[in-house]
């Protein structure tokens, strides 16, 4: 059957205005909440919508509009982007597809034809999403590429080489554009690479600046490293960060150093490993950092979303940034200057005493991985992982996907084989004792808990706000969730079948408000109408 003139209008329409997302749009992101137009709804990563007519009161009523299921194998860890009609997905392992918002009808499908032998050690073949900057779609590949489509027709305009493959290099993260700039991390700390973040032209391709997160002799912070452990240092930096326009500055998180858990040929802090590090976004020069493990050896790595907020501190405003940190704290920092403001547990630990004032922690003796087995809390998972918690401004509430659960951590000898495992041990959950996970809901500022909700299962998705009053997230068990945010209260689910692995978003179809959010290898979309 042909399809009608309106159809084929509708169609060419879409992907006409598929063409105009420029800089200054991305970032005014948060004054355009019928579109999610970045991985995390704006620069600031809050992953907040401005969108109310979903309420507490009629939630309740939400359907399923559509649904997509990907032509490849895997579940879909992406967060899709949503610009004027049109849905920009990542299917695994690296392959962009375009979708009619409406409808879930494909509009265009771009497959990367990854070689046969791709490394992955120690992650999944997956991808978490695309950028998008004027008629450009952004994506990073799984073989180590950033690569440019038309974002009208997938058309390739340019591929460029991040790293070897062969040694271990990967990337699966989305990018972050800025003003003419593409940013991209890149993934494989625990095949013993030298982690680094990239900018990129984005109209050419070429590369502007390299940051690497792993010092090398005569560079700041080498001296945290013995010999030529720097050399196989780790420190990936697989997870979008944050962007301050104001300030210029880059906010991401880095990865865990290698070996993952022995520390022995590494002694010193290995800089700047587990760090949350501020780099000048039209240099990628170092402006501040802060280390939240030093020396870690139980993979905490610090690949977590920071979230950018304002709020009164000594009767002043002050430009924070906040961070649930996989080790177990949640930290709050001056974002201009680095300075530790503050640092709270938010889920069990047994590793440190507590921080220092300046946000060290001291360590507890006894708590590195052993031959024997070491057992310590949080697990390898982390307090929370790489899925992106939010943060309701009006509330003042920073919302986290949280597990309890524990690790024994072993040490074993090691050596680095170029594009082979290089980790030094393993782990393995406490045995016989229940594992959980919640969302919780702390003050944004302090870290003291407002409320949860038990997950008996746990989670591996992320978190979306609204200004309705609504916390939206999903579970291991396979639901998709709508809680109250005053109180945690459930106020709605939906059973996918699948583990939910996305990140919620929020955008606007006919006028009405949709939800969206990838489960297993599906993408559904919700709605009242």
């Amino acid at each position: 059957m042909k399809p009608s003139l309106f159809g084929v209008l509708l169609l060419t329409v879409s992907i006409a205005q598929a063409q105009s997302v420029p800089y200054p749009r991305l970032r005014a992101s948060a004054k355009d909440p019928g579109n999610w137009l970045t991985y995390s709804g704006g620069y600031s990563a809050q992953r907040h919508s401005r969108l109310a007519e979903l309420t507490p009161i009629n939630v309740a009523g939400l359907r399923t509009l559509w649904s997509y299921r990907a032509k490849a194998a895997g579940a879909i860890q992406a967060t899709p982007i949503v610009a004027d009609g049109i849905m920009y997905l990542t299917e695994p392992p690296s392959t962009v597809t375009a979708l009619d918002v409406r409808t879930g009808r494909p509009l265009w499908r771009w497959d990367p034809k990854l070689p046969a032998e791709v490394k992955t050690l120690g992650f999944d073949r997956t991808n978490r999403g695309v950028a998008i900057l004027d008629s450009t779609v952004f994506v990073a590949t799984l073989d180590a590429h950033l690569v440019a489509l038309d974002a009208r027709n997938g058309a390739l305009r340019w591929r460029v080489k991040l790293a070897e493959n062969a040694d271990g290099y990967a990337s699966t993260g989305a990018p972050l554009v800025l003003d003419g700039k593409v940013i991209i991390g890149i993934s494989g700390g625990e095949a013993g690479i030298r982690g680094f973040l990239d900018a990129y032209d984005a109209r050419t391709g070429e590369r502007q600046w390299r940051f690497y997160t792993v010092p090398e002799p005569g560079e700041p912070g080498a001296e945290t490293w013995a010999g030529e452990s720097w050399r196989t240092g780790g420190g990936s930096t697989w997870v979008p960060g944050s962007f301050d326009p104001e300030l210029n500055l880059l906010y991401w998180g880095i990865g865990n150093p290698a070996p993952d858990w022995n520390g022995d040929g590494r002694p010193g802090d290995n800089l700047y490993t587990a760090s949350l590090v501020a780099l000048d976004a039209s240099t990628g020069r170092l402006r501040w950092y802060f280390q939240f493990t030093p020396h870690d050896t139980h993979d905490w790595d610090a690949c977590q979303v920071p979230v950018l907020f304002e709020r009164m501190v000594g009767g002043r405003t002050r430009k924070l940034v906040a961070m649930a940190n996989r080790n177990g704290f949640y930290y709050v920092l001056d974002r201009v200057t680095g300075e530790f403001l503050r640092g709270e547990p938010y889920v069990r630990q047994n590793w440190a005493e507590g921080l220092t004032p300046a946000g060290r922690p001291v360590v507890r003796p006894g708590s590195e991985p052993s031959e024997g087995g070491t057992t310590v809390y949080p697990s390898l998972e982390g307090g929370s992982n790489w899925h992106s918690p939010a943060y309701d401004p009006v509330r003042h509430q920073f919302y986290v996907a949280a597990q309890e659960r524990g690790s024994v951590y072993y040490k074993s000898p090691v050596e680095f084989k170029r594009g082979t495992a290089f980790m030094g041990g393993g782990q393995q959950p406490v045995d016989g004792e229940e594992s959980w996970g919640a969302i919780r809901a702390l003050d944004g500022l302090t870290g003291a808990r407002k409320w949860e909700f038990a997950l008996p299962l746990g989670t591996w998705s992320g978190l979306l706000s609204t200004a309705g009053g609504l916390v939206f997230g999903g579970a291991s068990e396979g639901n998709v969730f709508a809680l109250d945010a005053r109180t945690g209260e459930p106020r709605w689910q939906f059973q996918t079948g699948g583990d939910v692995t996305g990140n919620p978003i929020s955008f606007v179809v006919d006028g009405h408000q949709s939800i969206a959010v990838a489960s297993g290898p599906m993408v559904f979309v919700f709605g009242l109408r």
